[in-house]
C-alpha cells in the first residue's frame, strides 16, 4: 500500500545541533561517530541524525558534518551540508570530574552544613556560539549571527549535557552553501543578510510545501472566517515576516492569514466562503509573481520575476538600455535599488510608475483568477514593501482596503 501522506523532517537548527553535538563528542573519544541523539525540546522528543563526516582538527578542535533533511518540502535547504566547528577549553581532558567521595581522598562523607556549594553555571556562560560562512547578519542587531532563540537553546542544552565540570566551548556553526542559497530567498527583505538564519520555533519540519498540508491551511482558514462572522476582509501573507511586518502596521492579527506559497487554492477558498475583500501583504520579489500569473509562489514551480518586472518597465515607457539592465539583475531587490538609483539621479519616478502598474496587475490578475474559478466577485488589493521593510507601492484598492484595517 502506498503512504501518500506527506513526510515531515528536521529544521536547520536541529542538524546544526547535531553536528555540533558529533563535533564535542570525538573530542572527548576519538572514535568514529555515524549518528548523534538531539533532543528536539520542542516537541518533547529525541531523534537520532546521521552524521556524514567528523574530524579533529587538533587536540582542542573539531569538525563535524550533517546533511539538511526537511521532509517533504519544497526546501532550498535540502541535502545542504551543515558544519559545526567546536573548539574545547578547560576541564580534564574529558575524562569527567572526581565524584563527592573523592573529596577526602578516602571516600568520607562530609556533613551536609559544611558543604560548600556553587551556583550551577548557566549553558550561555560555557557555551560561546558563533557564525560563520553562511550564517546570516542581522542588520538590525549591528550584525549580529542570525541564530534565533529556538536554535539557541537548542544548541546550548544539548553540549551543556556533555561537559564536564570546568569545560568550556566555542561552537562555530557554518552553511557552506548559505551565503548561495539567501540569494534565493526573501531574508534581505527582512533585514538578514550574507546566508541563511537559524530560525524556527519547533525541531519539526512541517511539509507546508507538500500537497497535503493544503487541507491543514484552508481548515484554519475556515475557522478565522467563522470567528470574523463569516463576512471579513482577510489579510494574505505568504510566511511569518510578513504576519509580523503586518502586525507592527497596525492590522489586527484577527485578520491574517498565512498562505505559504498556495496563494492560488487558498484566494479560491476564501471566495467559496464567501470573503468578498482581500489585502495582499507581502514582500515584492514574491507577490509581483501574480503579476504574471503565477499563483503557487515557490520558486520550483516558477520564477518569472525578471521577466514580469521588465515587461512593466517597458510598459511604462523605460528605454532599452534600461530594460536590458533590469533583465541581467540578478535578484528583484537589484533591480528595485537600479531604479531607485535612476530616480535619484534624474529626479524622475520611475519606481513608482513600474509598480504601480505591478500593483495594479496584480489586484486584476487575482481578482480575474479567482472569478475564472468560482465566479464570484473578490475585491483585491495588494500592498508591496521593500528588503528594509518599507512600503514600495499600495495599490487603488490596497489603499481603501488598509484604511479600513488601520
Amino acid at each position: 500500500m502506498i503512504n501518500d501522506k506527506p513526510r515531515s523532517g528536521y529544521t536547520l537548527p536541529v542538524f546544526a545541533a547535531a553536528s555540533a553535538i558529533a563535533a564535542l563528542q570525538w573530542l572527548k573519544q576519538r572514535q568514529p561517530i555515524p549518528s548523534v541523539k538531539v533532543d528536539l525540546i520542542n516537541p518533547a522528543e529525541t531523534v537520532e541524525i546521521a552524521i556524514e563526516q567528523v574530524s579533529g582538527i587538533n587536540d582542542t578542535t573539531a569538525l563535524a558534518i550533517t546533511r539538511s533533511d526537511p521532509g517533504d518540502n519544497l526546501d532550498l535547504t535540502r541535502n545542504t551540508p551543515v558544519w559545526a566547528l567546536v573548539e574545547l577549553s578547560g576541564g580534564d581532558g574529558g575524562q569527567g570530574g572526581r565524584g563527592a567521595g573523592e573529596q577526602g581522598g578516602r571516600g568520607e562523607e562530609v556533613p551536609n552544613s559544611k558543604l560548600k556549594t556553587s551556583p550551577v553555571p548557566s549553558p550561555q556562560s560555557l557555551i560561546t556560539l558563533k557564525g560563520g560562512e553562511g550564517i546570516g547578519r542581522i542588520l538590525e542587531a549591528e550584525g549580529k549571527a542570525a541564530i534565533y532563540a529556538y536554535a539557541r537553546q537548542l544548541l546550548e542544552e544539548n553540549l551543556a549535557r556533555l561537559l564536564a565540570p570546568g569545560e568550556k566551548i566555542t561552537v562555530t556553526i557554518i552553511l557552506p552553501e548559505g551565503r548561495q542559497l539567501a540569494d534565493r530567498t526573501s531574508n534581505a527583505a527582512f533585514g538578514v543578510v550574507e546566508g541563511l538564519s537559524l530560525l524556527g520555533t519547533s525541531g519539526i519540519s512541517q511539509p507546508l510545501s507538500a500537497s497535503g498540508q493544503l487541507d491543514i491551511f484552508q481548515e484554519e482558514l475556515r475557522e478565522k472566517i467563522k470567528q470574523l462572522n463569516n463576512s471579513p476582509l482577510l489579510v494574505f501573507c505568504i510566511g511569518e515576516n510578513g504576519l509580523n511586518l503586518a502586525e507592527k502596521l497596525g492590522i489586527s492579527p484577527e485578520r491574517l492569514v498565512k498562505t505559504a506559497n498556495w496563494l492560488g487554492p487558498m484566494l479560491v477558498e476564501a471566495g467559496k466562503q464567501g470573503v468578498r475583500e482581500i489585502l495582499l501583504f507581502g514582500y515584492h520579489g514574491k507577490l509581483m509573481k501574480l503579476a504574471g500569473g503565477i499563483f503557487h509562489t515557490h520558486h520550483y514551480f516558477a520564477d518569472g520575476r525578471q521577466e514580469i518586472l521588465t515587461a512593466h518597465c517597458a510598459k511604462v515607457g523605460l528605454p532599452t538600455p534600461v530594460l536590458q539592465r533590469v533583465f541581467a539583475e540578478s535578484t528583484a531587490d537589484a533591480a528595485l535599488n537600479y531604479l531607485r538609483a535612476l530616480d535619484g539621479e534624474n529626479g524622475s519616478n520611475w519606481v513608482e510608475q513600474v509598480y504601480e502598474s505591478i500593483a495594479q496587475a496584480i489586484d486584476d490578475r487575482t481578482q480575474t483568477y479567482i472569478y475564472n474559478q468560482i465566479q464570484q466577485q473578490v475585491r483585491v488589493g495588494s500592498i508591496l514593501f521593500d528588503r528594509q521593510r518599507q512600503i514600495i507601492i499600495k495599490s487603488k484598492n490596497g489603499i481603501q482596503l488598509f484604511n479600513q484595517l488601520c
